[in-house]
């Protein structure tokens, strides 16, 4: 997804993907180099590495549901790419590709190109950069 299409729609609400596992339907809240960032009713804030972006479609009819009230001093993690963004996130519990069979949770440990260390249950889970689809972290609205 090229960013500069992406920031467009900041603020709007679109829905990610078209009906799988990672689609979601959330505000547009940051786009940037190789990252996306939705505000979403059922993960919160979710980011997502936009090289896993298939499409994105644009609520121009008002039919996508989205109900919450963004404060306007609500606050997120922004971040000029993924990379910088995951080393903004070390030690701090993350979700890593929501749902599906793909879905891990626990405390970042290490980040480098490569890989991601995610600390869970007394293990030590070592995952690739490139299958992480999407991250969350924080609070729901």
């Amino acid at each position: 997804m090229d960013k500069d299409i992406m920031k467009c729609f900041i603020g709007k609400v679109i829905r990610i993907g078209q009906g799988g596992p990672e689609s979601r339907i959330g505000m547009l809240l940051d786009a940037s180099d190789d990252l996306i960032v939705l505000l979403t009713a059922e993960d919160g804030v979710v980011y997502y590495s936009t090289k896993h972006i298939k499409s994105f479609t644009d609520n121009m009819k008002k039919q996508m549901k989205f109900n919450i009230k963004v404060p306007k001093d609500f606050k997120f993690k922004k971040a000029a790419n993924f990379q910088d963004l995951l080393d903004s996130l070390k030690l701090k519990w993350i979700k890593i590709n929501n749902v599906g069979p793909e879905k891990l949770e626990g405390v970042l440990g290490d980040v480098n190109k490569d890989f991601v260390f995610l600390i869970h249950n007394q293990e030590i889970i070592r995952l690739s950069m490139s299958h992480i689809k999407s991250i969350s972290y924080g609070v729901k609205i």
